[in-house]
């Protein structure tokens, strides 16, 4: 299974680059941490590491690391903007409940 990003996502990580002036992508991982347990991790990339995963949406290269993966498969990244509010959104099959701030989740 592919981590994918919607059309949406990849043109506001594709926007944030060629403003940032330097970067291949977006590497997205997990971390240890919050009240259910992981939360999700974002950071731009500069470089492809050896163990990295990649795919590709939208002409945007998503990275991702061996022991991130098993967590995020499937997973697709959506970028929104509801009245003030506007981020990234993750729909992520593997996920079995959120915590109520919505920071962490629970596989």
């Amino acid at each position: 299974m592919a981590v994918t990003l919607t059309e949406s996502a990849a043109k506001h990580v594709a926007d944030f680059i060629a403003r940032r002036g330097k970067g291949i992508g977006l590497r997205l991982g997990v971390k240890t941490t919050g009240c259910s347990g992981m939360a999700y991790k974002l950071e731009f990339a500069d470089a492809v590491q050896p163990e990295d995963r990649l795919f590709e949406s939208h002409g945007v290269k998503v990275l991702v690391d061996p022991k991130s993966l098993v967590y995020l498969e499937g997973t697709e990244l959506d970028y929104a903007r509801e009245g003030l509010n506007e981020g990234f959104r993750f729909s992520n099959p593997n996920e079995k409940d959120r915590c109520g701030c919505g920071e962490s989740f629970h596989v």
